[in-house]
């Protein structure tokens, strides 16, 4: 009895080992001659017969074929066609391609046949990625004849993602649908998913006639339209806002940087620089300057100019401050209305010294690699690398503002001739250097923000002329001479626009922002944080 167990044992083992053999066999070798056969039936049943094999390398063997994209050697290997007269084999360890190299042909008959059996032998393997990127692909073209294929397959996913997707393929022929409940299920599947491609068929679902009376008859499938697309359009509001809040704090680092120069500076000396703009557009184009230098020079390395681009354009806006500085202003001091109409006269100048050098067009400075394209984090929101790179910079260049004025021997008298420079000057410190200096900082700085707009959009002669009035806005409301009051009205007035602009618009955005802060500055002369000390007292 022992004896025929084991006999038993042994031949079941052998059997389990041949069976696995052959599976292992199967799933390497594939002869897909006979989709190149000249009849169109044998062709149909060689389709057919590389269908029955159920695993992705047959839903990559028929999805080429129907790409136009699959090559068949001598041997029957299927290769897949690439740029530059390459092949790839499809199938593992079978070797360089043996010519001739035949094409299927694919006429509107075998299409028909293939694009089934391509859905359906992605749905049904066990690959989850494969299962969703089929799914997804189902739901953004309707197709009455793969509504069985879709039905079937949604019985035995477990999914759930899968699922969802699968649910609002069936819907768009649902919806259609004479069967109520059928109809009333597509809308049930439309309202968990949200999907803002329904709307236009949900809401003629809910019109009238000229009569007044409603195109669908049904009380229940309007009442199930209407609670779906409420759904959508919260959804829907849900998402602007999510990506209005982003970009409202682009928009607010970008003034954070256009600003934090004009702080220091305004906060210090209490001149008025209208040329406070086209300091940035310096350090935009000494970014400029940068990548055409490493295009010329290093172009195996272009990505890399970013990096030098940040030094370069703090010391060309900081040379450019301090010359304003030492030729100008220093003679100014005192006399703000005066400063202001010498600074926009210099603002003229750097505009047309730019358009001598440069030329009046705007020009393109390239993202670097590395920050091009983005991340789709919820439908119809892309997280671009770009303006995420500009919230972190911002954040960067703040920091160093803060560690120069806290922690450095310079930033120590910055703050001693900001809160009373008589006292300042009879402690033996040189106001005259620290206004130079302070100058040329805040300068320098402004070159930053040139450098962070230059990856946001073209560079023209004219660019810092749509920053200086909302950066003197910003100034004015957080407080002036405060870093953190320039922090909190930069995101301030940055999320406050992009917030409003959806409802009344860009230009009455821009009014009602303005009438903010009249009145604010009203209530409040001195900002969201006052400036502590005698000086402050005086002015």
């Amino acid at each position: 009895m022992m004896q025929l167990f084991r006999a038993l044992l042994v031949a079941l083992v052998a059997v389990t080992l041949a069976f696995v053999r052959e599976a292992r066999a199967d799933s390497t070798v594939l002869d897909a001659s006979g989709l190149c056969a000249t009849e169109g039936t044998d062709v149909a049943r060689a389709v057919e017969q590389i269908a029955a094999r159920r695993d992705a390398l047959a839903a990559r063997v028929l999805s080429a074929m129907l790409d136009g994209d699959l090559r068949v050697d001598a041997s029957g290997a299927p290769f897949l066609a690439q740029r530059g007269d390459t092949y790839q084999a499809l199938l593992a360890g079978s070797g360089a391609a043996k010519p001739p190299l035949r094409t299927p042909v694919v006429d509107n008959q075998l299409r028909r046949q293939l694009e089934p059996a391509i859905a359906g032998l992605r749905l049904s393997v066990a690959d989850d990625d494969i299962r969703l990127s089929a799914a997804e692909d189902l739901a953004k073209h309707r197709n009455d004849e793969l509504a069985p294929l879709v039905r079937k397959a949604l019985q035995s996913e477990k999914n759930a993602k899968i699922r969802e997707k699968l649910s609002l393929a069936l819907a768009q022929v649902d919806l259609s649908s004479d069967d109520k409940q059928k109809r009333l299920g597509a809308l049930a599947a439309i309202k968990s998913a949200a999907d803002a491609t329904f709307k236009p068929d949900l809401e003629r679902l809910l019109l009238k006639d000229e009569h007044g009376v409603f195109r669908e008859a049904d009380a229940d499938v309007r009442r199930a339209a209407a609670s779906a697309l409420g759904s959508i359009d919260s959804r829907v509001m849900l998402y602007s806002m999510v990506g209005n809040l982003f970009y409202g704090l682009s928009l607010g680092s970008v003034l954070l940087l256009a600003a934090l120069g004009l702080a220091i500076t305004f906060g210090l000396m209490r001149v008025i620089n209208m040329a406070h703009g086209e300091l940035l557009m310096i350090g935009a184009y000494a970014t400029y300057a940068v990548e055409k230098f490493f295009q010329a020079h290093f172009p195996a390395h272009e990505d890399l100019y970013l990096i030098f681009a940040v030094p370069a354009a703090f010391c060309a806006a900081g040379a450019v401050g301090l010359l304003i500085e030492r030729t100008v202003l220093r003679f100014l001091y005192g006399r703000p209305l005066e400063t202001l109409l010498a600074t926009w006269g210099i603002s003229l100048m750097l505009i047309q010294t730019v358009r001598l050098i440069f030329g009046a067009q705007n020009v393109t400075v390239a993202n670097p690699q590395w920050l091009a394209g983005g991340v789709e984090v919820l439908p119809g929101f892309v997280l671009t690398y770009s303006r995420v790179a500009v919230i972190l910079f911002s954040g960067v260049v703040v920091a160093f503002v803060w560690f120069m004025l806290q922690r450095t021997p310079l930033g120590l008298h910055v703050r001693a001739v900001t809160q009373n420079r008589d006292m300042a000057a009879g402690m033996g410190i040189s106001t005259r250097r620290v206004d130079s200096w302070t100058f040329a900082i805040g300068s320098g700085v402004a070159g930053l923000g040139g450098v962070a707009l230059s990856q946001l959009g073209n560079v023209g002669p004219e660019l810092g002329q749509g920053y200086i009035v909302d950066s003197f806005m910003v100034v004015v409301l957080g407080g002036v001479g405060k870093l953190s009051g320039t922090l909190a009205g930069a995101f301030g007035l940055g999320i406050a626009n992009k917030l409003l602009e959806p409802a009344a618009g860009a230009v009455l955005g821009k009014i009602a922002i303005l009438g903010f802060i009249i009145l604010f500055i009203q209530r409040r002369p001195q900002g969201i944080f006052a400036l502590k000390g005698r000086a402050a007292e005086v002015t």
